[in-house]
């Protein structure tokens, strides 16, 4: 049969039978579909959606220090001892995680573009003052008589590099590569996954604590956030 007598006869089929080869086609696309849908993991489609919903490197940077800051807001010298250990537990994987993910991520990325050198060149100093306080806390329990001005002595550390990064080191990077934040963020999203993992019933029992219910989310940042994506990647379970 000649392509134009082909043509003419599907002209003439019944508008019935059409309708219901469209049907199975779209049947058979649909359960591809399901078959496909079902050889991806837990894993990957978790990984894909947290692609999808990562915030760009600089967003996370603040989000980073929005959950410390808002950590530092809450502590006291009169809390519980258990209170005040959480606290400064959160604050100090937070720190550490932080601080690890600049130095790998996002200081070399500034230093490609030639990028506030003096800055970053005292950004990893800081970063290891930080990180000897952090040793100190650890050291000794809420009672010590002077846990409470070595996390003030933190604070005020923290304090002033967080200064130096929300208004020349954020800005310069959005600035002078907008187009690379995404990737930045992506790559940092999945590092923190694999650093935050070992640490997830720790991340999650102090950020309860130290956070009221309903606020928790919110005010804890991607330290929480990363927890709840490490329980959903690994199926790890509840804190005790």
């Amino acid at each position: 049969m000649t392509e134009t007598g082909a043509t003419e006869n599907l002209g003439r089929e019944d508008p019935a039978h059409i309708e219901s080869h469209i049907d199975a086609t779209r049947q058979e696309v649909d359960r591809t579909l399901g078959e496909l849908q079902s050889r991806l993991s837990v894993r990957r489609r978790m990984s894909d959606a947290l692609d999808s919903m990562t915030p760009d490197i600089t967003r996370m940077i603040r989000l980073d220090h929005a959950h410390v800051l808002a950590a530092f807001r809450r502590y006291r010298s009169r809390l519980t001892e258990t209170r005040k250990r959480a606290l400064v537990e959160n604050v100090c994987l937070g720190l550490e995680i932080h601080a690890q993910l600049e130095e790998e991520i996002f200081y070399p990325a500034m230093r490609q573009i030639a990028a506030a050198g003096e800055i970053l060149d005292k950004s990893v100093p800081e970063h290891e003052e930080m990180r000897t306080l952090i040793a100190s806390l650890r050291g000794m329990g809420p009672l010590d008589p002077t846990y409470d001005e070595t996390f003030r002595k933190l604070i005020r550390s923290v304090l002033h590099h967080v200064a130096d990064e929300e208004t020349v080191l954020l800005p310069l990077a959005e600035e002078l590569m907008p187009d690379e934040l995404g990737h930045l963020g992506r790559l940092m999203t999945r590092r923190r996954m694999e650093l935050l993992r070992p640490h997830a019933a720790e991340a999650a029992a102090t950020t309860i604590r130290t956070f009221p219910i309903g606020a928790a989310v919110t005010a804890a940042g991607v330290l929480a956030a990363g927890w709840l994506l490490v329980r959903g990647l690994t199926g790890g379970s509840r804190p005790h």
